[in-house]
């Protein structure tokens, strides 16, 4: 890629420190690591890194919403369409999709009223599983990772256990006003609300009117950890 060691490091968000432990094998990368190198560096070689992390071809036929695909092996994650129920590949010429492996991570982010979990850097958080998601979903797939919700003043937008998938190298609050964002707090921990930026005022809101906006002072009790993308949740 033409990256230093700490270019690299930096891109991944671990030390360059590291990074060398890495290369020299004194330490082997966790599992986020290996899936944020195989976003990074693209085909072939990402199926060796995610294939290190745990992650599975057969696996990632299963979590694709348009249909049935057969996975092209050798250069995950581009792969062929097969529309369901015509037993045909798409021969219509236009590009095969692709997909990003996005860690689901072993961290909750609470709504207003409950108490998320006390992480400040979710590079820091060990992945549980793997999402595939479409790479027009993720902008940053570096930096994008999953998180489960706890509580439910986000409803009916976002429900307790829906997942929701951050992306944590958009922090700048001047570009969040009226997003839904994930923000940690002193208190509370991993938090989940919609930020507003009312006349230089910062609030976190909660889709359930019963809870009070929170205003947020200039202070380090609190930072932005990044902006939702999306959230998805099971049938019931």
């Amino acid at each position: 890629m033409g990256l230093t060691q700490a270019a690299f490091a930096s891109r991944l968000h671990y030390s360059a420190m590291a990074l060398s432990r890495w290369e020299r094998g004194t330490h082997e990368p966790p599992a986020q690591a290996y899936i944020q190198i195989g976003n990074l560096i693209g085909e072939p070689e990402s199926t060796w890194f995610w294939e290190r992390a745990g992650f599975k071809s057969s696996d990632l036929s299963k979590m694709v919403p348009e249909g049935r695909r057969v996975l092209r092996k050798s250069v995950f994650p581009d792969f062929d369409l097969v529309i369901a129920g015509s037993h045909r590949k798409n021969d219509s010429g236009s590009p095969k999709p692709r997909l990003v492996a996005v860690p689901l991570l072993a961290a909750h982010a609470a709504t207003h009223g409950g108490k998320g979990d006390q992480v400040m850097d979710l590079n820091e958080v060990p992945a549980l599983d793997i999402i595939g998601a479409p790479a027009m979903w993720c902008p940053h797939p570096a930096d994008t990772s999953c998180l489960k919700v706890r509580g439910s003043s986000m409803s009916p937008l976002i429900n307790e256990d829906d997942i929701v998938a951050v992306d944590h190298s958009e922090t700048d609050p001047s570009e969040l006003s009226g997003k839904i964002v994930v923000t940690w707090q002193r208190e509370n921990g991993l938090t989940l609300s919609r930020f507003l930026l009312v006349n230089g005022i910062q609030l976190l809101e909660s889709e359930n009117r019963d809870y009070e906006a929170v205003k947020l002072g200039k202070n380090r009790n609190w930072r932005i950890i990044g902006k939702v993308l999306w959230w998805i949740r099971k049938a019931p």
